[in-house]
């Protein structure tokens, strides 16, 4: 990232003007930019024109400089771009002020962000992004038997750059030299697939995982393509190879490749290879030391009163929250961690430790001495909700509430008509739905007692009158 020009007054106001280099930069953007802020750069706005009373209404795109109040962000890997969407600032020559726009930025595209107050995180991590260079980033190519995936791991996101799914022979007694020639063209084509979208000369490291020896024979299928397509490696850049060994070819064999002893020089100062290793901590902590290992905003916070916490780990999705209130209570504890020299490590949610750490709540500490008092204590209902340990019931007010348990645009087409089925079904009783339960609960119990008291029992003596039995022989005569 570059900063072309910036002026921040003794209030905290101020603007930046930025130029993001690369996609880490988007993505820094995505945490900086919130709701309520202001951004102005040069965008298309279509223009309706009338050139004659007879004609059709033409619209015309005309490029103008646009400055919006920041309404919603959206960020897409694959798009290469983020999005603002909100409401002009001012009038000008095509728009007035409070209409709705949409402004595009790209990489290498300047733009100007203003906030009313900025935060402390927000320029430490416009700073801490001016050192990063894009030789930072590594490539990844995990694969067994007939699939193969190809990643990007860099500082803030993992993306997905290629997958390959083939079908490979199984193994047959006398049939062994199909099987050989199917994995052999689906080494191909991975090897070719990855000549196409990795540019070796821009990752740090290249990592081939696979489990068995197939990751030795795509390397050596590689260096053979490479040599076909008239792109023959050099002997610095087969030096960044690097093979690990791994369960499988998905996603989540990634972490085995950052806690492979193999790749701790060539990672030793990658972020996700920092974040994955203060997880993998954790983990062990909770197993070993559950008094030094809490998860959760209660526990958290009840550690950050006592001054206990050494490494504080948190998702960049907390912090990034719409709801004002509750991202200032994160970042009031992240500014406690640091003023009390703790470890702050901030996980993105794009990187498969970030996407562990949001299971747990988004927020955890590892302590400096043990808090035996804090394994005591329960933890909240919303973060019991979060972690997916407990489904709580909810009555049917909560549907008619102002704040529902997630916003309405995000509820599933099922889970609509499961709703309004419900509303039209119970919409009579004046009771909630945990009443209603409580009231069948007893019925029920009244029902069983009933049926166990011999007392309360009364039992019907009359016998029914016995059944007719038929023999084979009645049958013959019957039927003459």
């Amino acid at each position: 990232m570059k900063i072309l020009e910036r002026l921040l007054e003794e209030n905290g106001s101020g603007f930046v003007k930025l130029l993001c280099v690369t996609q880490d930069d988007l993505w820094d953007m995505l945490n900086i930019v919130r709701k309520g802020d202001r951004i102005e750069a040069l965008t298309c706005r279509k223009i309706k024109e009338k050139v004659h009373k007879l004609r059709r209404i033409t619209s015309v795109k005309v490029p103008c400089e646009l400055e919006i109040l920041v309404n919603s962000v959206e960020f897409d890997p694959i798009y290469k771009g983020i999005r603002f969407q909100g409401f002009t600032t001012s009038t000008t020559e095509y728009v007035d002020k409070g209409w709705a726009h949409t402004l595009d930025i790209k990489l290498n595209q300047p733009f100007k962000l203003t906030k009313k107050c900025w935060l402390p995180m927000d320029t430490q991590r416009i700073e801490s992004s001016l050192e990063v260079r894009q030789e930072d980033s590594l490539a990844a190519v995990v694969l067994h038997e007939g699939v193969a995936q190809i990643y990007i791991v860099q500082r803030n996101m993992t993306s997905v750059k290629a997958t390959v799914n083939m079908q490979v022979a199984r193994k047959r007694s006398g049939f062994g030299s199909g099987r050989e020639k199917s994995i052999q063209e689906f080494l191909e084509t991975a090897a070719k697939s990855f000549m196409r979208h990795i540019n070796v000369n821009d990752q740090k490291t290249i990592v081939v995982a696979g489990r068995g020896f197939i990751h030795n024979n795509f390397l050596e299928t590689l260096l053979n393509v490479a040599d076909q397509m008239d792109q023959p490696f050099s002997k610095m850049q087969k030096e960044k190879f690097v093979l690990v060994s791994v369960s499988s070819g998905y996603k989540h064999s990634l972490k085995e490749i950052l806690n492979n002893p193999a790749t701790a020089d060539a990672l030793a100062h990658t972020t996700a290879k920092e974040d994955s290793k203060t997880l993998e901590k954790f983990m062990g902590m909770v197993m070993e030391e559950p008094s030094r290992a809490f998860y959760g905003y209660k526990h958290v916070a009840m550690a950050n009163e006592h001054v206990a916490i050494d490494t504080l780990l948190i998702s960049d999705a907390l912090i990034r929250s719409d709801n004002v209130h509750e991202r200032k209570k994160y970042i009031a504890i992240v500014d406690d961690v640091k003023l009390n020299n703790g470890k702050v490590m901030v996980f993105s949610s794009l990187h498969p430790s970030g996407e562990q750490l949001n299971m747990m709540t988004g927020i955890a500490a590892i302590l400096r001495y043990p808090l035996m008092e804090l394994e005591d204590e329960e933890m909240d209902d919303n973060e019991e909700k979060h972690t997916g340990l407990e489904i709580l019931l909810r009555t049917d007010d909560t549907y008619n509430a102002d704040e529902c348990v997630c916003p309405r645009k995000y509820y599933s087409k099922q889970e609509e008509e499961e709703k309004s089925h419900y509303k039209h079904r119970y919409a009579k009783y004046t009771l909630s739905a945990s009443e209603m339960v409580e009231e069948w609960e007893k019925l029920v119990e009244a029902d069983v007692s009933f049926y166990f008291d011999e007392e309360k029992k009364e039992l019907d003596h009359e016998q029914p009158a016995p059944r007719l039995r038929m023999t084979l022989g009645d049958c013959i005569i019957k039927k003459r």
